[in-house]
């Protein structure tokens, strides 16, 4: 159980980390080539500026989710060490 748990109590704060860098990556992208990133296209737009909006907004059920798997890997975690091996 608490194998299990750490692993869902990590792998989902890795993935949601990873896809935000990646997205944060294209982003930066964008902004040094002169232009201005549209989050509702998922496309750089060279015309003019676009409004920000957050990651959390954009994909509230992936990052619901995962952090809903996170939590649920910690309680895991304290049931795996609070119940003793057999």
């Amino acid at each position: 159980m608490l194998r299990l748990g750490l692993i869902l109590l990590i792998l989902p704060g890795v993935v949601l980390m990873g896809a935000f860098w990646s997205e944060l990556n294209t982003v930066n992208e964008c902004l040094a080539a002169g232009g201005s990133y549209n989050y509702t296209a998922q496309a750089c737009d060279m015309q003019g500026r676009q409004p920000f909006i957050p990651f959390a907004l954009r994909n509230p059920l992936f990052v619901n989710l995962t952090m809903l798997a996170s939590a649920a890997g910690f309680c895991c975690c304290l049931f795996g060490l609070y119940v003793r091996r057999r």
